[in-house]
């Protein structure tokens, strides 16, 4: 166990300022996915414990909600940070815990620190509205207030820098937090408990529980205390976490499911597409909401893209993420290994040509070999299933109009990719695609400064830009009057 080597390693939960237990001792292991090892343990908690956390949510949001937009942002750089300066022991537990590889990691806790950092400048910039009056005598002003005690939901697959984008704006907002992080990487979500502390932020405005999610989130849903939900994670919950937030009308927050196309048209520069689809498919091990999870190739550049992704693919260093020059780690368990390995199958039964990978991969465990399937068609699973591995499907087609109506057609709105050196066609088709989020000649577009979010069933509201803040905020219009005329 680490608990004396990583100093951001908690095995406690974090309510009202204290590191506590789960009132009934339980705990649950948290194992290493490249090895299978039980790292240490967290809390069991439940409906009791989270009812206490959103209670001294409350409680410390009566005071906090008065400090100044300037304290608040020096509190956020302060965190920015700690982050930085602990920025190799957050990621080593980040791999240990999640499986991807440590320059994976480094570039996440990197990325925590970008947005705490860009919500430490937006926390200053709340601005509000003097509008001219329509009457003589009275004046119109517009001013922003934080919402309240705020619940956020956080995924395994990127355990540090979603907690970033709903702290951030929280914290510069004048919110306070009761946060849960998922069960099987929850050190990285306890570890901002102590850069909380570190970073001299009030006890009580971030508290962080572990334990049964669906205690825990009826909590949160159904709290009235709580005034707002943000989750990140898989569409079914979201609807989920959507119809128990309805009872007492919370804000919400929703990023969702994806299912991302990435379309290579016959002018597009090969080679550029090539590195942006290693990016955009491989990252974390295929793990991502914004993973590619369908190739789209114009007849007349299709076998060539095939065969240089095919050879970009067999060239990745699989391992552990804590070893040397490792570029891809296992996937976080069994379980999601079974679904690629289902996904995979359906593929071949359907005609589907494996030319790189397509099965477990030699080190065993949860490791799996990065994957190309040849032609593809609609009528495979991964045309409407989300595959969150390491397999790039690789689709024909011949015209613009065609690719367009098969990226589209999909429940899902959150990124898509496209390559071509035609700017007309560049404008055309990003017009065209139903997401809320387009590269364009890119693979890899997050940043701090643009907003993240998705259409359709891929969620409501944005994290980051200066759109990021806005759901942490109330709008209170109010009307002066008696001025004389």
């Amino acid at each position: 166990m680490l608990q004396n080597a990583n100093p951001y390693m908690k095995q406690a939960n974090l309510i009202g300022g204290k590191w506590v237990e789960a009132d009934s001792g339980a705990k649950i292991d948290v194992v290493n996915p490249a090895n299978g090892k039980v790292l240490g343990t967290i809390p069991k908690c439940g409906q009791a414990e989270t009812a206490r956390a959103i209670e001294a949510a409350q409680k410390a949001f009566e005071s906090f909600r008065k400090t100044t937009a300037l304290e608040r942002s020096k509190m956020l750089r302060k965190l920015h940070d700690a982050l930085l300066d602990n920025q190799d022991s957050l990621a080593e537990l980040l791999t240990l815990e999640q499986g991807k590889s440590l320059a994976e990691a480094k570039g996440e806790i990197g990325a925590s620190a970008a947005y705490v950092l860009w919500f430490a400048e937006e926390a200053r910039r709340t601005y509000g509205d003097v509008i001219p009056s329509p009457w003589a005598d009275r004046r119109v002003i517009v001013t922003k207030e934080p919402v309240g005690v705020i619940a956020a939901i956080t995924p395994w697959n990127f355990p540090s820098s979603m907690l970033a984008r709903k702290i951030g704006p929280a914290i510069a907002a004048g919110c306070t937090s009761v946060v849960k992080p998922a069960t099987q990487t929850p050190y990285s979500g306890l570890a901002w408990g102590v850069l909380a502390e570190e970073a001299g932020i009030p006890a009580g405005v971030i508290n962080i529980v572990t334990g049964a999610a669906g205690e825990i989130g009826d909590e949160l849903c159904t709290n009235p205390l709580v005034k707002k939900i943000t989750f990140t994670g898989s569409t079914p919950i979201g609807k989920l976490l959507l119809e128990k937030a309805a009872g007492t009308v919370k804000k919400v927050s929703m990023e969702l499911g994806g299912n991302a196309p990435f379309l290579v048209f016959d002018d597009a520069d090969i080679d550029r597409a090539v590195e942006g689809a290693m990016t955009a498919k491989y990252r974390n091990s295929g793990q991502t909401c914004v993973c590619t999870n369908r190739f789209f190739v114009q007849a007349g550049v299709y076998d060539a893209f095939v065969e240089k992704l095919a050879k970009a693919s067999k060239a990745l260093k699989v391992g552990p993420g804590v070893d040397e020059g490792v570029q891809q780690g296992p996937l976080i368990d069994e379980k999601a290994v079974e679904k690629v390995e289902e996904l995979v199958a359906d593929a071949t039964q359907n005609g589907g040509k494996i030319v790189a990978g397509g099965k477990r991969h030699a080190l065993g465990g949860s490791f799996f070999e990065p994957t190309v399937i040849a032609d593809a068609t609609p009528k495979m699973k991964f045309m409407k299933e989300e595959i969150f591995g390491p397999v790039a499907p690789v689709f024909r087609f011949e015209t613009e109009e065609e690719a367009i109506a098969l990226a589209n057609d999909t429940e899902y709105g959150l990124a898509c990719y496209f390559y071509t050196s035609d700017l007309g066609r560049a404008f055309r088709v990003m017009g065209e695609l139903k997401y809320g989020m387009v590269g364009v000649n890119e693979g890899l577009i997050t940043t701090p400064e643009a907003p993240f979010g998705g259409v359709k069933e891929s969620g409501l509201g944005r994290e980051g830009g200066h759109q990021g803040i806005e759901d942490y905020l109330d709008t209170k219009y109010v009307c002066i009057g008696g001025l004389g005329g």
